[in-house]
């Protein structure tokens, strides 16, 4: 298969292959597969839980307590045991790993979306491999992801993924639950572009009790996802070597095709932001053919802002002539391109402190209309 950028979401109960401890086995051959996927070419992200089920191990608390604060105490124990591990065994690989803990206003709020993309890009681009959880020991409520599916499938949007792989229990989807019902069917591949209905009836909760999603969130971060473009696969995380057969087209397991092509899902995005878009970039001739030949935009081809907007905001492209030639997403806001407008992208640093790229817009985030 042609993807080259996967985020893997390990459930609690793959981290722990069942059992009320984290499985160093299971973790030292996820990452030999990550090693190997990464000696093809393939950029990988994880999204990890477990860290409460370490903190339980650390306290030899046989039970999950109920309490928000509990949950958290033992998340804050858990979190660091978890990252050492991970630390340690994908080290034996010489492989790095950052961590990265999220809450859902991380990627609800503008600024701090584009702050978590950059992050995580420029861990990618060190060769860093990102293991990103929720941050249960702030998350309240109101801006809980709820459960790690949720957040890989945001994740899987946030960094335009080719495949989601979500590791489970089971082999995939059933037609109902296999543990109780032996006529149960599993289903191979889900190509429509909506989940049929009886698919969310048969899909369940949470059977093993060691984490908090079930297959209907599975199913949940799987629609989510493939509408963004990627191709999803739910399956066992404790068979062997599954990424790899996955990767390779031989896996047993539950298939999404995507609903969306990556760059129909950005431009659908564009195209309803600009909408309610007031910031206008005003460019010189040589800009404009420079775009259309797809380049990006430079700040040297601008000559004049209008508008008040910030960046990462979905800003109109206009020539010299006054036409309309694209819609993009802004680097920089209106603010800073006031000062660095005309300028050579080597100075926006001295000029404005701080630099987030070359581009005014890149030409990956820009449409011609």
């Amino acid at each position: 298969m042609s993807s080259k950028r996967i985020v893997i979401k390990l459930g609690t109960s793959t981290i722990t292959a069942g059992s009320a401890k984290i499985s160093y086995p299971g973790l030292i051959d996820l990452a030999r597969q990550v090693s190997i996927l990464r000696q093809m070419g393939y950029e990988v992200i994880i999204i990890s839980s477990g860290a409460i089920a370490a903190g339980r191990q650390i306290l030899a608390q046989k039970d999950l307590p109920r309490q928000i604060p509990a949950k958290q105490m033992l998340a804050a124990i858990g979190q660091s045991k978890l990252m050492g591990i991970y630390t340690q065994i994908f080290g034996m690989y010489d492989l790095i790993v950052g961590q990265v803990l999220l809450t859902k206003d991380d990627l609800l709020d503008r600024r701090r979306y584009l702050n978590a993309r950059n992050t995580l890009n420029a861990l990618l681009s060190y060769r860093v491999i990102p293991i990103i959880n929720e941050n249960d020991t702030v998350a309240t409520e109101e801006i809980r992801f709820g459960d790690n599916d949720n957040l890989s499938a945001l994740v899987t949007n946030v960094l335009e993924a080719d495949l989601l792989v979500l590791l489970t229990d089971q082999d995939g989807l059933y037609t109902s639950d296999p543990r109780s019902d032996p006529q149960a069917r599993m289903i191979s591949e889900v190509a429509t572009e909506h989940i049929p209905e009886d698919l969310w009836q048969a899909a369940g909760g949470s059977v093993s009790g060691l984490g908090t999603g079930g297959m209907h969130t599975k199913l949940s971060a799987a629609d989510l996802a493939r509408k963004s473009g990627a191709t999803v696969f739910i399956a066992n995380g404790n068979t062997p070597d599954i990424i790899i057969k996955i990767v390779n087209g031989a896996a047993r397991g539950t298939k999404f095709l995507p609903s969306n092509s990556t760059l129909e899902s950005r431009k659908r995005y564009m195209l309803a932001g600009v909408q309610a878009s007031t910031g206008i970039l005003y460019i010189d001739p040589g800009a404009e053919k420079a775009i259309k030949k797809g380049g990006s935009l430079l700040p040297v081809g601008l000559v004049k802002i209008a508008g008040s907007f910030e960046r990462g905001d979905i800003v109109r492209v206009r020539s010299a002539k006054l036409q309309e030639i694209a819609i993009g997403i802004t680097n920089y806001s209106s603010d800073d391109l006031e000062r660095i407008q005309g300028k050579n992208s080597t100075l926006i640093e001295d000029i404005v402190g701080y630099s987030y790229g070359d581009e005014v817009i890149h030409h990956n985030n820009m449409m011609l209309v």
